[in-house]
């Protein structure tokens, strides 16, 4: 029976699984950046948990785009279980440091499941797949921003106030 399915499609099963597995890295991510967010919140960083509050739907948004694109060429998207998240952070700048180390990570997953469509043949997803590509590279440049930012101004007393409005304007038109 699974072989009439695999009729059904162009879609190798190798690149159906990458598929599945980066949805789910995706729906992690977006978790992790909801418990970012919810710290931040917690902590007093209004500005920058609303910034994390974005980034968390934005990684859904990842997320449901490659499920879509799943169903869309006649494989099977899966729905991933999420495990638990790290909720608590020792101070603000780790959970930047958190956030840069999870875009890397996507980052060459990305381009892991890239590598595997030019040696199948697989151009559809390939072209698909350009626009996480470019996507990470913007991801990990915001991630590398908030971290510059946290080294450039103090915490301390209104530096605080500062830093938070600042890591909100990350990513905005320029």
């Amino acid at each position: 029976m699974k072989d009439l399915v695999r009729l059904r499609t162009s879609l190798k099963e190798e690149i159906e699984i990458a598929l599945n597995a980066q949805a789910k890295m995706e729906a992690e991510a977006s978790q992790k950046y909801l418990a970012m967010a919810s710290w931040l919140d917690r902590n007093g960083y209004e500005k920058s948990a609303e910034y994390l509050y974005k980034q968390a739907e934005e990684e859904r948004e990842h997320f449901l785009k490659i499920f879509k694109y799943l169903n869309e060429v006649g494989g099977t998207a899966i729905t991933p279980t999420i495990g638990e998240v790290q909720q608590e952070y020792s101070i603000f700048k780790e959970i930047f440091e958190v956030a840069l180390q999870s875009e890397i990570a996507v980052t060459i997953a990305i381009n892991k499941i890239v590598t595997k469509c030019r040696e199948v043949q697989d151009y559809a997803t390939e072209e698909f797949l350009m626009w996480f590509v470019k996507e990470q590279r913007e991801e990990e440049k915001n991630a590398r921003r908030a971290l510059e930012l946290i080294e450039l101004i103090d915490e301390s007393g209104s530096g605080k106030f500062v830093l938070d409005k600042e890591i909100a304007k990350i990513g905005q038109a320029e």
